[in-house]
């Protein structure tokens, strides 16, 4: 029996050099989903080009932190922004102002439906919701992004989980834990293994050969996630974005036909989100996996 894995690429609509990476890496590597930023400045030029690519499983990747700013005004969610209308910088800034209850889960409410009807409005459906730097992991915030995904349909959601030594992956992996429990008792899927956020923008080559084997290692059945970052090598939208990430490293990877050999060679099925989660689990679905009439099988995307 082989072991089913997901392999999204997170940041669609962030650059389009990051947009073209990705669809590069579906149709030429191994990449089978996508998380959608629709914060990111590139949304509105790329999502379109999702169209062509129906077996490319879409996800919305919720923004409550970063760079970009939010959809809504600062009118609407002041405790959510700065007095410049800014989100928190980082996961750490807003989850000290959530815990001080500085932040009214009223805001996050209305800026994450906001997002999803920014990403409806494109023509996409979401076979799965994540956020940008998990923050949906955190006690309070999971509770707004999982109730927003049971009212929106949306089957699946994404469990982060850490394999590194310390506090911090140490606090994701329990984090994590309780995050899976409260997404089953509202009747959402997800991955039974997520792996990408210890190497998170630097599963080059290199990192892929360790990763693999573990992938397969028999330890359980479930699908597995795993979260990348593929990106163009020159890239001059992606200047903002100061976070170290070796774009061209992972695309390179990822379209490289020895990981693909490898995959098949561990006893590992590619399938994307929409595949994995749909209403039975077969990804026998009446539409294809971003809203579009289907198309054969996404377990042959990357040629």
């Amino acid at each position: 029996m082989t072991r089913p894995l997901i392999v999204n690429a997170d940041d669609y609509g962030l650059t389009r050099g990051v947009s073209r990476a990705i669809l590069e890496a579906h149709e030429h590597g191994v990449v089978t989903s996508t998380s959608v930023l629709v914060l990111g400045p590139a949304f509105a030029a790329t999502a379109g080009w999702l169209r062509a690519h129906e077996r490319l499983s879409t996800g919305l990747h919720l923004a409550l932190v970063g760079e970009d700013p939010p959809l809504l005004s600062r009118r609407e969610i002041p405790t959510l922004v700065d007095r410049r209308g800014r989100l928190p910088a980082s996961w750490k800034v807003l989850v000290g102002r959530f815990a001080a209850r500085r932040v009214d889960p009223g805001d996050v409410r209305r800026e994450v439906d906001a997002q999803h009807q920014a990403f409806r409005t494109a023509g996409l459906v979401a076979s799965h919701v994540d956020t940008h730097q998990h923050v949906h992991l955190w006690p309070g915030l999971d509770a707004v992004v999982l109730d927003a995904a049971q009212r929106w349909g949306v089957p699946a959601v994404r469990v982060p989980d850490a394999e590194g030594r310390g506090p911090v992956p140490a606090a994701v992996r329990r984090l994590g834990r309780r995050l899976g429990r409260a997404a089953r008792d509202r009747g959402l899927r997800h991955p039974s293994r997520f792996v990408g956020l210890d190497d998170s923008g630097h599963l080059d080559a290199a990192a892929w050969s360790r990763l693999v084997p573990r992938l397969a290692a028999p330890d359980g059945d479930g699908t597995v996630e795993v979260g990348c970052h593929p990106g163009a090598a020159d890239d001059p939208e992606r200047g903002r974005y100061r976070w170290g990430f070796d774009w061209p490293g992972e695309i390179a990877a990822l379209t490289d036909p020895a990981l693909r050999r490898s995959i098949d060679e561990a006893g590992m099925t590619l399938v994307s989100y929409a595949d994995a989660f749909a209403e039975g689990g077969t990804g026998d679905t009446s539409a294809g996996s971003n809203g579009t009439p289907p198309r054969g099988s996404s377990t042959g995307t990357g040629g």
